[in-house]
């Protein structure tokens, strides 16, 4: 889906047209361009006839095109579960597309990193108003999204050392929380930093945020934010750059992976 989307976009950009010339030209609500560019949405077959006719694109290509769009049509499960918002659904989408992401956590342990029990306790604590069975949907997600896959995703996460310490769930759950972390520690897909206290201030306490990279081959990385009001992609070269020099800035004053499973091993000692 993300690919046909980023493929339309850049068709559109090289003919030339703004997202306002091509409503124009087959009567479509700039909002509805703006969805199918940023994958939020899939086009109907005739609307994609209709771009495509307007972007001069020859009869092959179009047939690769139809094609993507049919690949799109084959939904993954969080497409399919409808209790699920809408922006949370479309970040699931874009991980399972992607070869890596970079996260770093300021407050929590990465999603992709939780344990059950830890992630509803974040969610209850984080959402106190929400329905049980929605607690439940995003738990059940969280899960499904950590189930194997083939190749499976590289995740470098970088966590904040007072996550290790914020006891969400009690200190039966934080145990077992830590543990895990020592745990997939040792999965040549995951590389785990933590940046120490010892460090002071550092870009990452602005907030967290997720850089998901793809194949080459496909399209550019994405940033994802996720906020209170609603959560941000950003997708400019301009943002993916400046997020991943704030990576990098985070990463160099993070702790090693080896130090880190040490510090994770000491706070874990401590827990009764």
């Amino acid at each position: 889906m993300r690919r046909l989307a980023r493929e339309l976009r850049q068709l559109r950009e090289n003919v030339g047209l703004s997202r306002e010339e091509v409503g124009e030209m087959t009567e479509m609500n700039r909002a509805t361009l703006y969805r199918i560019e940023t994958a939020q949405v899939r086009p109907q077959v005739r609307t994609l006839r209709a771009l495509m006719s307007v972007y001069r694109v020859a009869e092959d290509r179009q047939a690769e095109l139809l094609a993507m769009l049919k690949t799109a049509h084959e939904q993954g499960w969080w497409q399919a579960a409808a209790e699920l918002p809408e922006q949370y659904a479309t970040y699931i989408g874009f991980e399972d597309e992607a070869q890596r992401v970079l996260n770093y956590e300021s407050l929590f342990m990465p999603g992709m990193l939780q344990t059950e029990e830890y992630a509803r306790a974040a969610t209850v604590g984080t959402g106190p108003t929400l329905p049980e069975n929605e607690v439940e949907h995003r738990v059940v997600a969280r899960m499904r999204r950590q189930a194997r896959r083939d190749p499976p995703l590289a995740i470098w996460a970088i966590i904040d050392e007072g996550a290790l310490h914020r006891q969400v769930g009690g200190v039966g759950v934080m145990h077992a929380q830590l543990q895990r972390l020592l745990d997939v520690s040792k999965d040549p897909n995951v590389t785990l930093q933590v940046v120490p206290f010892s460090a002071g201030a550092h870009p990452g306490m602005r907030g967290s945020f997720a850089i998901l990279q793809f194949p080459e081959e496909h399209h550019l990385d994405v940033v994802y934010i996720e906020t209170s009001t609603g959560d941000l992609f950003l997708e400019s070269p301009e943002d993916v750059a400046r997020y991943s020099l704030e990576f990098e800035h985070l990463r160099a004053m993070s702790h090693s992976p080896d130090a880190t499973r040490d510090l994770i091993a000491e706070v874990l000692s401590t827990m009764r």
